[in-house]
């Protein structure tokens, strides 16, 4: 993400280019102040915003399907006809520009309004929805609502004492001090009023009341038609002594992200406890304040279980390079005010210490519900739970995923995402399945690393390319079969591996 205003890039495209000067069927110039994509899609033109409208990524470098064009760093999908928003991460549309072809040129001409919102009559009765959870299914789901001009109430109800941020960026860049605070909010705290979405911050729903159609938060009892449980995932806490010191943090919510911030204005020295992902990413953050890292956890390679033994050795060795220490096949069994004591024997020096051993789903007011449960809130492929009119969607729903063939649940921002558009078209009264590949990139230090699909187990790795050098695509493979896809600095194969596996669900459907 950047804030900078660069110039505008390549040709001025309303004075025209020739045919042979968009051979390849893609080129960036700009039209007034603003970068434009021209794209040809089949026998079509477009004029398109150049980049996406999540983090900025260069929509040129992606992939053309039909007629959408999908981002190459995080896999956001535009409509290029509309220049929608199709699929998040991405929220937020591209602009469109009018296109004319003519002496053998290609002229971009004024830009195109974006199609008004009309709003649809409520179907089946469905006037009022309730959302509980204000993470990245909760939000998506009214977002989408209001997008398809859903006019009845919509009130979301949140822990949160903040509205919905961008939680992915908590232990990336907003961590590392590269990402001012404005940049947090999924929309400004005007969208919500303004777009008749009640928010309730501080909100602890006690109960739901299947039969009634009712929840109980705050001593009131609030009905609704549809009802999306979207109450996300909370960290895992130790019990060791002093796991509950000051200086102590998980990393979940913007409060938390502000509290470590607050103390590395004077720590020096941090240990984080555990080698996962959120782990290892505070851990690169925390490096670019330039305070010390030590990294303890039991397992033999960081992410060796997600990624494998290979990605898990370049994994370590990338942090190494930046100078953090680990102490692995090793776990911190108590903790003072100045150091952390280890199994092993040993003692960290730490005035800051970050735990990050996972999360576990938010299930308490599923199973007090009477709602179906098996490591997760069942649902079908539209997303409904066990009881009618009761929709889940994020870290808490396990689905039946139509690519492995599989009941899966994962903790995936991106996925929390679709899902609660998806959820937001069916409490409409459509009737989408949910079919997407499972997508989460994470970063560390300059090196992103992307995963498309999901395995849990698998006989054979296949590396494209090699790892050492930061340019590679691994295959997660079971019997033969492509489970899931990694790779660094391959964007393009990996949308198109993303796309190999929705081809293949496509024909599961279709046969």
């Amino acid at each position: 993400m950047t804030d900078e205003v660069s110039a505008p890039s390549g040709p001025d495209l309303t004075k025209g280019v020739a045919g042979i000067d968009f051979a390849d069927g893609r080129l960036v110039g700009h039209v007034g102040g603003d970068d434009v994509l021209l794209v040809e899609a089949g026998s079509e033109i477009f004029a398109v915003g150049a980049h996406c409208t999540h983090y900025h990524g260069p929509l040129a470098d992606g992939l053309v399907v039909g007629t959408s064009v999908r981002c190459p760093w995080h896999h956001a999908c535009f409509d290029l006809r509309s220049g929608e928003s199709l699929r998040a991460p991405a929220l937020s549309p591209i602009d469109c520009w009018k296109v004319e072809q003519r002496d053998c040129k290609i002229f971009v001409k004024e830009k195109l309004p974006q199609p008004k919102v009309k709003s649809a009559p409520p179907k089946d009765g469905v006037n009022r929805i309730v959302i509980v959870g204000g993470g990245a299914a909760g939000f998506a789901a009214a977002e989408m609502l209001r997008r398809r001009g859903f006019g009845g109430s919509i009130s979301i109800y949140s822990q949160e004492q903040a509205p919905p941020v961008d939680r992915p960026n908590l232990s990336k860049d907003y961590l590392a001090g590269s990402a001012p605070e404005d940049w947090l909010p999924l929309r400004p705290d005007a969208f919500y009023p303004d777009n008749g979405i009640a928010l309730h911050l501080g909100a602890e729903v006690a109960r739901i009341d299947v039969k009634a159609h009712e929840i109980v938060v705050g001593g009131d009892t609030v009905g609704f038609d549809r009802l999306l449980l979207a109450t996300g995932a909370e960290p895992v806490r130790l019990s060791f002594p002093g796991a509950d010191l000051p200086h102590v943090h998980t990393l979940r919510s913007l409060a938390d992200c502000r509290a470590i911030i607050d103390l590395t204005k004077t720590a020096r020295r941090a240990v984080i406890i555990g080698a996962s992902f959120i782990g290892l990413e505070a851990a690169a953050a925390l490096r670019a304040r330039d305070i010390d890292v030590h990294v303890v956890a039991p397992e033999e390679r960081p992410m060796e279980r997600v990624l494998g033994g290979q990605m898990g050795d370049f994994v370590r060795a990338l942090h190494e390079e930046h100078g953090v220490v680990f102490h692995l096949k090793d776990t911190v069994t108590s903790i003072d005010a100045k150091r952390a004591m280890l199994k092993s024997g040993g003692t960290i020096e730490a005035d800051l210490v970050v735990v990050g051993v996972g999360v576990r789903p938010r299930l308490t007011l599923a199973e007090q519900a009477g709602l179906k449960i098996d490591r997760g809130v069942l649902v079908n492929a539209r997303l409904e739970t066990s009881a009618a009119g009761i929709y889940a969607a994020g870290d808490i729903a396990r689905w039946p995923d139509p690519y492995s063939g599989e009941s899966i649940r994962v903790e995936h921002w991106v996925v929390a995402e679709r899902q609660g558009q998806t959820a937001a078209m069916n409490m409409m009264g459509h009737e989408a399945h949910f079919d997407a590949v499972p997508f989460f990139w994470s970063q560390h230090y300059d090196i992103p690393i992307n995963y498309v699909g999901h395995a849990e187990r698998w006989d054979e790795i296949a590396v494209d390319g090699d790892i050492k050098a930061k340019d590679c695509v691994l295959r997660y493979k079971s019997r033969g079969r492509v489970l899931a896809v990694a790779s660094i600095f391959r964007d393009v194969e990996s949308l198109r591996a993303e796309l190999t596996m929705e081809q293949d669900i496509a024909k599961k459907e279709g046969s």
